[in-house]
């Protein structure tokens, strides 16, 4: 409303403006405003703004070209003016010289005159007087005439400079013509300047009125799109209230369906009780039956001669009814192979059996003269058994299982929208590209991961993981490979692989879920290995559920012959190189990716060798399968000079960049730059850590939100060690990249193997403390070869090296700050009380 009256008024001194300058258009202008006071009375929010720069503009163009206008016509006035008055005061002062000349001139001659005639009449008289006296008078006349000769050129003299003055006096007169004609042509140049003014006003209203239909077609038109928008989140959120019903219902039909697996399970159960007691009986009479014949106190009888001798696992079994179910049962077993993880945990829970015997003549020649039996509590009782299937017991356990898995898998759901309505409106919005903005990944192992049942392992460290602060684990790849790490994978929908099987995996994501933790799966879109091998010996015909031919490789593939398009990147040399142009290929990815969401359980991936395709691609399948977290994998070397570090790394940045801009900012990617630079920065050279625009060196300095920083991963680290960090300056780079933007990973070995882990966790508390996310600010106070200092956000500065540097001398820094971690030369943290 402020805006809106502050526009009003500037509307109203803009009229009162051109009023005053054009009164000619007073009623158009009363028209307008009129106009635009109705359209501002009908316009949304968003026709305020239009309505201003329209009105801006008008403004603008208006007084701009009158003024322009106005000023010519008063310059060529005043010029006009100007050339009049000097062409006149030349006139009246080469006038008034010439006639005062003339005069001045006219009275010296007739006073030279008048001396003549005087003397002439002296002489005369003289004459006369000599005449009388007897002097000669012709030596008189000759001077006389001698005198008028004089006089008379002395008049021709003035005669001709009475002609000069008149010539003169004739030039005057044209230059004065010729400023009149001037005059003449400024009077007729501003009585066009007044016409193209009066043209001007005119196309200036014929404008006014055709923006005036503008503005009103487009404000119809954002009122339509308003009403669109309006109906669009009606429909959507009606959409959304009846699936919020539909999981409602299904999570009551779900709660039903366990109340009625759990009614029918103890059914089961007593039903269990019921033979289990009847089969204690059984065994106290076959325990008789079996000790009697032991001490070899009765021989068989006649109806026993159908008996059968049994031994498993230490107990002596005579089945004496071949249809009897209970029997069978508990001599016959587990029905099925237990995993080992579930295997371990039954051990953990059952009873001892009694030792092993291997057959009958061991257990006739023990030395024990009874048999000692357990007690009933301890019998691996029917309930406690894998029942055979089409038992009805196994069904309803089968049952109870599934309707299980889909109550957890709502739950989850439900939880998942009430978390993201209930947060507060900056960490509602969750995007592949960042996910929360305050994910803290680790990798979840090493180069040699593969060598342990690790899912299994693992699986158990959850808890400590989410009680550390970590918010994401990335697993490592899923597939079936043909190297044991996973990064040559062959049959993708084969998840049983090095590091466990599928219901292994699927119960290490369950761990990580139950602690609410993401699990992003390592995927390998750009190479595949083949099954077969085509008739021309090359190995490029794939199997298994994407049984693709040649066409699925690129054709500048040099090993694999393939018959696809060329590459859309760099070429991976070890195995086909996919061809992600072709439709099938990317519609077989995009459900399989989508099958590991839904069905695995991964909540986001890490995409192995993306310089390999297009960032195009990883759009299209990230936008089909929905991460909650995608981090790309885009590793070239930085730039060296003389075997040292380039200080500007802006182009090897600027190629993360470009990739992260291919993939609309739906993937984020590792900062390799970042990594790069710490390797020398933190060996006293920490200038290396700020740019010329006062920003981070790396990916963190122009896209933070997107950068994913790391010191080591499965590659540099590990046993391979292709680019290790500096083992002792660890400390160090956790305390760089967990303090500032980006999403930081920390690596396994590191946290669980180095001794780092108390380390970590202070620093992610920190950073938990101060608030700082992926896209919080960075203001670098020093970064010399003694140390750096910055403070990240509002609440954390942190000090690297050995510069003497604390919180109280820094002018610029406000506030209140307390020590929170205090390493020394390493590294400092305080946050602001």
């Amino acid at each position: 409303m402020h805006d809106k009256e502050l526009a009003v008024a500037e509307l109203e001194a803009a009229k009162s403006l051109f009023h005053q300058k054009l009164k000619q258009s007073v009623d158009e202008k009363f028209t307008l405003e009129s106009k635009l006071v109705l359209a501002k009375q009908d316009a949304v929010e968003l026709a305020v703004q239009v309505e201003k720069l329209a009105e801006i503009a008008f403004q603008q163009a208006t007084s701009h070209i009158l003024q322009d206008a106005q000023l010519r016509v008063s310059a060529a006035e005043t010029s006009a003016a100007e050339a009049a008055y000097q062409i006149e005061k030349q006139i009246r002062d080469a006038t008034e010289g010439a006639i005062f000349s003339l005069v001045e001139q006219s009275k010296d001659a007739i006073e030279k005159a008048l001396d003549v005639a005087e003397k002439a009449g002296d002489h005369a008289t003289k004459a006369v007087s000599l005449y009388t006296d007897g002097v000669n008078p012709v030596d008189e006349v000759a001077s006389v005439q001698s005198q008028y000769i004089k006089l008379q050129r002395v008049v021709s003299d003035l005669e001709s400079q009475l002609l000069l003055t008149r010539s003169e006096i004739d030039r005057l007169q044209l230059e004065l013509e010729h400023a009149r004609a001037q005059a003449n042509a400024s009077e007729v140049r501003a009585n066009n300047a007044e016409k193209a003014l009066l043209e001007f006003q005119e196309v200036n209203k014929k404008k006014t009125l055709q923006q005036e239909e503008e503005i009103k077609s487009l404000m119809e038109q954002m009122k339509k799109d308003a009403a669109e928008r309006k109906k669009a989140a009606s429909k959507a959120f009606k959409a959304e209230l009846q699936s919020i019903r539909a999981a409602i219902e299904a999570a009551k039909e779900a709660a039903r369906s366990k109340d009625n697996a759990y009614q029918r399970r103890c059914e089961a159960l007593q039903r269990s009780l019921r033979a289990s007691e009847a089969a204690s009986k059984m065994w106290r009479q076959r325990a008789e039956m079996a000790e009697s014949l032991l001490l070899k106190e009765r021989s068989l009888s006649e109806e026993d001669e159908d008996s059968i001798y049994v031994v498993n696992g230490g107990r002596l079994d005579l089945l004496t009814d071949d249809d009897s179910q209970k029997w069978k049962l508990l001599s016959d077993g587990p029905r099925r192979e237990i995993p080992q993880w579930m295997a371990r945990r039954i051990r953990t829970i059952r009873p001892k059996f009694p030792p092993r015997k291997v057959d009958v003549a061991e257990a006739l020649t023990s030395k024990f003269s009874s048999l000692d039996l357990p007690k009933v509590d301890d019998v691996w009782s029917i309930a406690q058994e894998k029942l055979k299937e089409g038992d009805a017991l196994i069904d309803h356990v089968i049952e109870k299982e599934t309707i299980e898995k889909k109550r957890k898998s709502l739950e989850r759901a439900l939880q998942r929208k009430t978390i993201q309505w209930q947060r507060a409106p900056e960490q509602i919005k969750v995007e592949p590209g960042t996910g929360t903005g305050r994910e803290i990944v680790i990798q979840g192992f090493n180069w040699e991961s593969w060598r342990r049942q690790w899912y299994l392992e693992l699986a158990p460290k959850a808890a400590d993981l989410s009680k550390s602060g970590v918010t994401a684990v990335w697993l490592p790849p899923p597939t079936e490979s043909v190297a044991p790490q996973g990064y040559m994978p062959s049959d993708l929908y084969n998840l049983n692989s090095a590091y466990g099987s599928e219901e292994e995996l699927k119960h290490c994501i369950e761990e990580m879920h139950s602690q609410d933790l993401l699990a992003l799966g390592d995927v390998v879109l750009n190479h595949r290995c083949a099954h077969k091998q085509s008739p021309n010996g090359v190995w490029n015909i794939f199997g298994g559920k994407l049984a693709w031919g040649p066409e699925a490789i690129v054709c500048d593939d040099p090993n694999f012959q393939g018959r696809g398009n060329p590459s859309s990147g760099d070429i991976f040399h070890a195995a086909p190189n996919i061809d992600h142009s072709q439709d099938f290929v990317r519609r077989d990815i995009k459900e399989w990716l989508n099958w590991l969401r839904n069905y695995i359980g991964f909540d986001g991936w890490r995409l192995d060798f993306v310089r390999g395709f297009s960032g195009t691609y990883v759009k299209e399948y990230i936008e089909a399968s929905n991460p909650a977290f995608a981090i790309g994998e885009y590793w070239d070397s930085l730039g060296y000079e003389h075997g040292n570090l380039c200080y500007n790394q802006d182009a090897h940045r600027q190629r993360i960049v470009n990739w992260i801009n291919a993939t609309g900012g739906t993937s984020s990617a590792f900062d390799v730059t970042t990594k790069g630079i710490l390797h020398s920065a933190l060996h006293n050279e920490y200038w290396r850590l700020i740019d010329p625009q006062g920003k981070p060196t790396g990916v963190m300095g122009w896209w933070p939100s997107r950068a994913v920083t790391f010191l080591e991963n499965h590659d540099t680290g590990s046993t391979q060690g292709h680019w290790p960090f500096p083992r002792d300056k660890l400390a160090q780079g956790y305390a760089y990249i967990l303090t500032h933007p980006g999403t930081p990973v920390i690596f396994y070995d590191h946290f669980y193997d180095f001794g780092l882990r108390d380390i970590i966790t202070e620093l992610i508390e920190g950073r938990r403390r101060a608030g700082i996310h992926c896209r919080s600010s960075v203001k670098i106070y020093h970064a010399n070869n003694e140390g750096y200092v910055a403070q990240i956000g509002e609440m954390l500065v942190m000090k690297l090296g050995h510069f003497d540097w604390n919180p109280s001398k820094e002018n610029h820094l406000d506030g209140s700050w307390q020590k929170f971690v205090d390493k020394g030369s390493d590294y400092q943290l305080w946050l602001r009380q």
